[in-house]
């Protein structure tokens, strides 16, 4: 049986911290869908499609990666994509709070995806995507930080 992952977020933009993570899971599942969050009530810098090409174009060399997007909850997509599992990053304490809720959450709607937590490697403990747009709307050079997809569209939005 094929092993399928999604992983949610607003990747808004993706960073080289996601797609760390992503590498990771890729170890662990056959096949991970990364699945762009639409949320009404979240400010996004990117489109929608902005993010999902941004991303396309980011794992375009990874034939076990999928890229989609989403209105509805994550965990009936996954049960949807016959997934077992939710990929998610850890950078901080911060971010267990949070994500622990969320994962409590996800469990009441379907026990059967489980959510698999990476912890972020030191040099992307730091990397959120909207530092990195106050970074480099400061003049910050963020190349070694997000995939080159990333910098192209920072330049074509921010002029």
């Amino acid at each position: 049986m094929k092993r399928i992952a999604v992983y949610p977020g607003s990747f808004d933009p993706i960073t080289n911290g996601h797609m760390d993570i992503l590498k990771r899971a890729l170890d662990i599942f056959d096949e991970v869908i990364i699945l762009v969050a639409i949320a009404a009530d979240k400010k996004t810098f990117f489109t929608i499609d902005e993010r999902v090409e941004m991303i396309r174009e980011a794992t375009k060399s990874m034939p076990h990666v999928s890229v989609d997007a989403t209105k509805g909850l994550s965990v009936h997509y996954a049960k949807k994509h016959q997934a077992t599992a939710l990929v998610r990053g850890l950078r901080a304490v911060s971010d267990f709070e949070y994500e622990f809720k969320l994962a409590a959450g996800n469990n009441y709607v379907d026990p059967d995806i489980e959510v698999v937590f990476f912890m972020a490697k030191s040099q992307y403990n730091f990397l959120a995507s909207s530092t990195l747009k106050e970074l480099y709307i400061e003049g910050v050079d963020i190349s070694p930080l997000v995939p080159a997809s990333v910098i192209g569209a920072l330049k074509k939005k921010h002029k």
